[in-house]
């Protein structure tokens, strides 16, 4: 016993390295097909051996004799009941294997007329699967082209080891041992179903190519061709309708269309795009109606089904696969709009508090509300890219090596192409933050005085007294210095300044008061209490004395009015005093000639005519 356990052991042993061995040395198909028929035969080997063993177990029970037979009849049975146990635990152990290696074992179809009638899987000999399906095949048609056959003819015959299929002394197709162990059947018993699904298959393809079947197939051609001849022209003259009902209702449904005052297209230009347009779908839907009828025109003759199958194939495998992508790709899909809709509404709320912000109906201490709009657009950019870096692993085709490549591309020519555009916009992110000017602001920076008309991230927009529009990058802004005109010109009075120079002939508070007069009669110059005009001598030259009267205003889009009407209320008040305004230098002799005065502000007795010679630039008058 021990003897005859210990070769089935070794039968299993060599025959798993028999397997192992062979996947070495043959294709892939091959050797997955010795796995399985060897398994086939070590379960069929083990299975005699396990038998054989168990009635060598039943045979020595049974010659048990003497008074140590029962003792010895209770170990052989308890023994004889392990081995069972073991046998089906292998058997069931084989039989999951074998399941698993017929699940994914490639069989070779035997297709004479163009279906499939079954399925090999072994070989016989040197034959290997696929040569025995064509081989079969071709038998099976020289069978058709012989009318002399007749299907019942064919009969099944016992070989020594096989089972075959004849007609005559033509061997159709042997089964072996193996096919029968394949699909767990007698061979007797298999090759009588094959040698019915022959019989039939012939039998039914002499049917079909009879005359009156041909006769009919040819009718049902000439039904398919008018039935499509039909729909087309019933098409043709629908949408013919349609563009007629269209035209004639022109005026009373087309209205043109429009974009914010802008017409993008009038009602005959409207017409023309929707006549086109039904016209495109007009011709879609025949080229559809034709490419249906072509697989049905090519199903009808059993030699051109193939061309069918693939007409049919071009259409339903893209559909299958864009089906089962979309399927396969709906979790993705729910997270995207899991996280767009958590996005969403992240940005409702930051557009409400910044709102609250900018109204000044939530204070933040040291936040001011200018910075709302700015910090809600920055805080969005983030939250947006934030989404994106957690969305993009699950677009469709996210990790394809072109979608990764044009990435890469695009962020080089970003880097390349925008190093000044980043520059400005981090200066206008600064200057947000430092707060130089508002919308609106009179300022000057460098050399251009104007107000601010608009402020973006890559530059700001200045408007001139004159109405010239200029754009500044940010960059410059932040590099040069500004001066804001408006920012305290509210609370605090923007002081407008100008300066004369008198002689010393002229008593300095006489120059005084009529410097603050001539501030006091303007128009937009405060005179309260606290901001009244004020004077500074700000210097003692050689031939006259520096004034500079300083106003305040809270007007400080007019400082251009404002000076004017100002330096004209000096000459005026100056004029009327009788006092010389030595702007430019003069140096004057008092010897009895004129003074610079208008002769309409002097009394009469110096109204006399005189000639007088004025030189510039501190020359001798």
């Amino acid at each position: 016993m021990n003897f005859r356990f210990s070769f089935a052991a070794m039968h299993m042993l060599l025959m798993v390295s028999f397997v192992n061995a062979q996947d070495t040395l043959q294709p892939k198909d091959s050797v997955h097909m010795e796995k399985t028929t060897l398994l086939i035969r070590r379960m069929d080997s083990i299975k005699v051996a396990d038998s054989l063993r168990r009635a060598s177990l039943l045979t020595e029970i049974e010659n048990l004799k003497g008074t140590e037979a029962n003792r010895q009849r209770q170990e052989l049975l308890k023994r004889l009941k392990e081995e069972e146990a073991e046998d089906s635990i292998r058997a069931a152990r084989f039989a999951d294997q074998l399941t698993k290696l017929k699940a994914t074992a490639k069989g070779f179809p035997v297709l004479p007329f163009g279906d499939t009638l079954f399925l090999i899987y072994t070989k016989v000999g040197s034959f290997s699967a696929a040569e025995r399906a064509k081989a079969i095949s071709d038998k099976i048609k020289n069978l058709y082209s012989d009318y002399e056959f007749k299907p019942d003819s064919l009969a099944v015959n016992r070989a020594a080891t096989n089972s075959e299929i004849v007609y005559q002394d033509l061997v159709v197709m042997s089964i072996s041992e193996m096919d029968a162990l394949w699909f767990d059947k007698s061979q007797d018993q298999l090759a009588l179903e094959y040698r019915n699904i022959i019989s039939q298959a012939i039998a039914s393809e002499r049917k079909s190519n009879s005359i009156i079947n041909i006769a009919l197939r040819v009718g049902a051609i000439i039904l398919i061709l008018g039935g499509i001849y039909i729909i087309i022209r019933l098409i043709n003259r629908g949408f013919k309708k349609i563009n007629q009902k269209m035209i004639s209702l022109k005026e009373s449904i087309l209205t043109g269309i429009k974009f914010r005052g802008y017409q993008f297209l009038d009602t005959d230009r409207e017409l023309q795009v929707i006549l086109f347009a039904t016209n495109v779908v007009r011709l879609l839907i025949i080229v559809l109606a034709l490419y249906i009828t072509l697989p049905l025109l090519f199903s009808v003759f059993p030699w051109t089904r193939g061309i069918a199958e693939t007409l049919i194939g071009w259409v339903l495998s893209p559909l299958k696969k864009v089906g089962s992508s979309f399927i396969n790709y709906l979790p993705n899909l729910f997270t995207i709009i899991v996280i767009g809709g958590v996005t969403h509404y992240t940005i409702k709320f930051l557009k409400f508090i910044a709102g609250e912000i900018a109204n000044e109906s939530l204070t933040i201490p040291g936040f001011y509300p200018d910075w709302a709009k700015p910090t809600l657009n920055i805080v969005k950019f983030l939250v947006y890219a934030f989404s994106f870096i957690i969305i993009f692993p699950y677009l469709p085709g996210s990790d394809s090596p072109i979608f990764q490549g044009v990435s890469v591309f695009v962020g080089i020519l970003f880097s390349l192409g925008s190093s000044s555009a980043i520059s400005n916009a981090v200066a206008g992110l600064v200057i947000t933050y430092m707060r130089p000017f508002k919308i609106g602001d009179r300022i000057k920076i460098g050399e251009l005085t104007g107000d601010v008309v608009e402020k973006s991230l890559l530059v700001t927009r200045i408007r001139t007294i004159k109405n010239e529009e200029i754009t500044i990058p940010n960059a410059s802004v932040l590099s040069g210095h500004t001066v804001n005109y408006t920012t305290s010109a509210k609370e605090l009075g923007l002081i407008l300044h100008t300066g004369v120079t008198i002689g010393y002939d002229v008593p300095w508070k006489q120059v005084h008061e009529l410097l603050i007069a001539a501030a006091c009669a303007t128009d937009g110059i405060l005179t309260k209490e606290d901001k009244k005009p004020f004077v500074l001598q700000t210097s003692l030259d050689d031939f006259y004395v520096a004034y500079q009267i300083n106003a305040y205003t809270n007007h400080s889009h007019r400082m251009a009015a404002i000076y004017s009407q100002l330096h004209q209320n000096i000459q005026d008040k100056f004029n009327e005093a009788g006092v010389e305004i030595l702007s430019p230098h003069y140096r004057a002799a008092r010897d009895g000639n004129m003074t610079t005065v208008p002769a309409s502000y002097l009394p009469k007795e110096y109204q006399a005519p005189s000639f007088s010679i004025k030189i510039n630039n501190d020359k001798e008058k």
